[in-house]
């Protein structure tokens, strides 16, 4: 797979230790990986980081992630 940098994914996710090995799986390889912990956060990083890809737990405490 060729990727480049300007390949955004958006890992959210309310658990630090499943963003943490996202982050490090994905960077490795070769994409640039912003974290949400909560919904709210999520919503403002799709705002600033126009992510390509969005990687969203579903029981998110503050928004569902099914809506």
């Amino acid at each position: 797979m060729t990727t480049t940098a300007s390949q955004r994914i958006l890992v959210v996710d309310d658990e630090a230790p499943i963003r943490r090995y996202l982050r490090a799986a994905l960077s490795a390889q070769g994409f640039n990986v912003y974290e949400s912990a909560s919904g709210e956060e999520a919503l403002q990083a799709v705002l600033s980081h126009r992510p390509d890809i969005i990687i969203l737990t579903l029981g998110l405490p503050d928004i569902d992630g099914i809506k």
